[in-house]
């Protein structure tokens, strides 16, 4: 039997009778550059030549016969599982390489990089080589927090480079022709406990996890489904897998880039331990119910925890490994040794030792961090912070880095389309009304009060630094002309006011606009203070309702809004390769049509069918981005797409351009004085590589000399 099915034990602390076991924790979970990388590919869209890959297609490659050569009917007089045989193929193949006596030498199984890494050039991308060693502090608001080290670890299959360029990272490389994706790992990679990764892990993801019911009822995600269909999925080799389309499917890779890791892959050989298709249901439940789970789905999500990262007994492929059970108020995570990245010197990243995660008080975070309690801080604090961060930079050696954040509107406004309210409706279908709300706002003085004059005014739109940009987005109906702004609302017939001098709808109500906001956004919160007192120079009274974001959410996906105040455009620095599912409904829970994106999302099932031409346009070229990988198509539709927003004002943008403050300690090397700052695509700082980071030792031993 392979050694898949002989490890059948239980961590130690999901033993019955261990302290650890008291309470219910651990949800499920919540899913460089090229250098040296001779293999690499950017992903332009383009067919490419390809070197000739062994194939297995047809009734072969499917779910009994995935390796090339393993005959189908092995096994059926043994009992040997066909599951068990690939299994045991795989890890053979992995694992045969001879082993020496001498005491000295480390097992075949111990941690290590694979025998071809990623290489990575640091000189040529005008950073230093460094040094391994030490820790870096950081500080989170709460315990859950910690699963943020797997967004700007930034650890991916492929991933963005600093340059927004599509890169094999985890992967040796990807060839992609058509709709059909082939996949190599790199001989040797090893999972954080000295495991072999091999195609195994992919072939348990997809078939024991995405189309296991019972851990994900709604099937494969979004990403993996072209008209409705999955892929086929091959496993070539242990190195080699397939998913192949009938059409292109340009949504695959920037999916697995996400901030948010899809990993579609798992540690099959740590997770089969309490899957019931190896167990047998009534053993896995049966371990399950001892730790007073409901059943063993639930056992297996807490223990498949590569996101939140609150299993330090899970093996990993990230930069650093947790080795700290929650509930603490402070995360250490050590560094992985079977790490795959190298510098051109052969040292292993990530170059620190360990992170220190230490649980504080929103409300600290920036008192803290001044106070020098912090070797690199950034998620948690924001633009008015900057004066009191500058302040202790010189007695506690840390700098602050100003990095431009990448959002289409720090305060965006979002007219409800599809509120259920048909008099707000009506106005909200008006694209007049719609422009007299951006004409009427001074964007001058929000960018001065907010932040500082130093914001970029105009619509919710992509940022400059996108080769997508052209000036008159930002500017189409964004300038400020409170003359204009009344006209249009004459013209719309809004001519009747009270006693107070608020306008009259047509079925007699003051215009009183509700505007939902998102409690949690401070700077959002006092935008709307200022907008109130320009509306009303309009003849609007504007009412302010902060909500807890859930609630926020729900009661604009049950049409309960007219208007909501929220941040803009997420993916505001995109190329033609990202999906502009953004601007359309074919975003789920869209404040500006929740009904139509609940409709897309549902396949018709519930919401409402979009019946602005204007909107159904969006959706028509959103689907036409999906059906392309051509990039130059793709291009031409994102501006179409853009230009649209633009000249209908879907979302009124106001401000954008904060600067997110970056906090480094002087000695802490390989940290950019500036970048882009977003979360999708720069994963925070992600795509800046925090495993390149590294502490100047020659820089202590200069300060002892002095």
């Amino acid at each position: 039997m392979s050694e898949f099915e002989t490890r059948g034990d239980l961590p130690s602390f999901l033993r019955p009778g261990s302290p650890e076991n008291l309470d219910e924790r651990g949800a499920g979970p919540l899913s460089g550059a090229g250098e040296g990388q001779g293999e690499g590919h950017d992903f332009s869209g383009r067919s490419w030549s390809l070197t000739p890959t062994l194939s297995r297609t047809g009734e072969g490659a499917r779910r009994g016969q995935l390796y090339p050569n393993c005959d189908p009917d092995v096994g059926r007089e043994t009992g040997i599982s066909r599951r068990a045989l690939i299994a045991g193929l795989g890890a053979a193949a992995l694992l045969s390489r001879p082993r020496h006596a001498r005491a000295d030498t480390p097992p075949a199984d111990a941690p290590a990089p694979p025998e071809k890494p990623f290489v990575i050039d640091l000189a040529a991308r005008g950073r230093r080589t460094g040094t391994a060693g030490g820790t870096i502090r950081t500080l989170i608001a709460k315990a859950r927090d910690v699963r943020y080290l797997s967004v700007y670890g930034y650890t991916r299959l492929v991933g963005y480079d600093a340059d927004l360029q599509l890169r094999p990272d985890l992967l040796e490389r990807v060839d992609v022709e058509g709709g059909r994706f082939t996949f190599t790992l790199r001989q040797g990679h090893r999972w954080s406990d000295g495991h072999p990764f091999t195609s195994e892990d992919f072939r348990y993801y997809w078939e024991d996890v995405a189309n296991e019911k019972a851990l994900s009822p709604e099937g494969p995600p979004a990403f993996f489904l072209v008209d409705g269909k999955p892929p086929q999925v091959e496993f070539l080799d242990p190195v080699t897998i397939r998913y192949s389309w009938d059409r292109p499917n340009p949504m695959f890779l920037p999916a697995l880039a996400a901030p948010r890791d899809p990993l579609i892959y798992r540690p099959a050989h740590y997770l089969k331990t309490v899957h019931a298709r190896y167990l047998g249901k009534e053993a896995a439940d049966a371990k399950a119910k001892a730790l007073k789970l409901r059943g063993w789905a639930a056992l297996h999500n807490r223990l498949d925890d590569n996101y939140e990262l609150n299993n330090p007994d899970c093996p990993t492929l990230q930069g650093w490994v947790p080795r700290t059970r929650s509930p603490a108020t402070r995360f250490r995570f050590e560094r992985n040794r079977s790490y795959h990245r190298v510098d051109t010197a052969g040292t292993q990243l990530p170059y620190v030792d360990t992170i220190v995660m230490d649980v504080a008080s929103q409300g600290l975070l920036v008192a803290k961090t001044n106070a020098g309690e912090a070797d690199l801080m950034f998620r948690g604090l924001s633009m008015p912070d900057i004066p009191s961060l500058k302040e202790g930079e010189k007695a506690h050696q840390y700098r602050t880095n100003l990095w431009p954040v990448a959002r289409g509107s720090e305060i965006a406004l979002y007219p409800n389309l599809t509120t259920q309210d048909s008099g707000w409706r009506a106005l909200n279908r008006d694209v007049r009304y719609r422009h007299a709300l951006s004409l009427a706002i001074d964007r001058r003085t929000l960018n001065n009060t907010l932040l500082f004059g130093l914001g970029t005014e105009g619509n919710d739109t992509i940022v400059s630094d996108s080769p997508l940009y052209t000036p008159e987005l930002r500017t189409l109906n964004a300038g400020y002309d409170p003359a204009k702004a009344s006209h249009l609302l004459d013209e719309i017939g809004l001519t009747g006011r009270d006693g107070s001098g608020i306008r009259l709808m047509r079925d007699g109500r003051a215009m009183e606009l509700v505007v939902d906001s998102d409690g949690e956004a401070e700077m959002v919160l006092d935008a709307l203070l200022l907008i109130t007192e320009f509306w009303r120079e309009i003849g609007i009274r504007l009412v302010t309702k902060p909500q807890e974001r859930t609630n926020l959410h729900r009661r604009s996906v049950g049409g309960m809004t007219v208007l909501v105040a929220a941040q803009g455009l997420d993916l505001a620095v995109p190329t033609a390769i990202m999906p502009p599912t953004e601007l359309s409904p074919a975003q789920p829970e869209h404040y500006a049509w929740p009904l139509w994106s609940a409709n897309v999302e549902s396949r018709g099932k519930s919401g409402e069918r979009c019946d602005i031409p204007e909107v159904q346009r969006l959706l028509d070229l959103d689907r036409q981005w999906r059906d392309t990988d051509d990039a130059e198509k793709q291009a031409a539709i994102w501006r179409e797409m853009l230009m649209n927003h633009a000249q209908n004002t879907w979302v009124i943008g106001t401000v954008a351009g904060a600067l997110q403050p970056v906090v480094g300690a002087d000695r802490l090397v390989n940290l950019p004085k500036r970048a882009l700052y977003s979360w999708d695509p720069t994963a925070l700082i992600g795509v800046q590589r925090l495993d390149e980071v590294f502490w100047d030792k020659a820089a202590d031993a200069r300060a002892e000399v002095r």
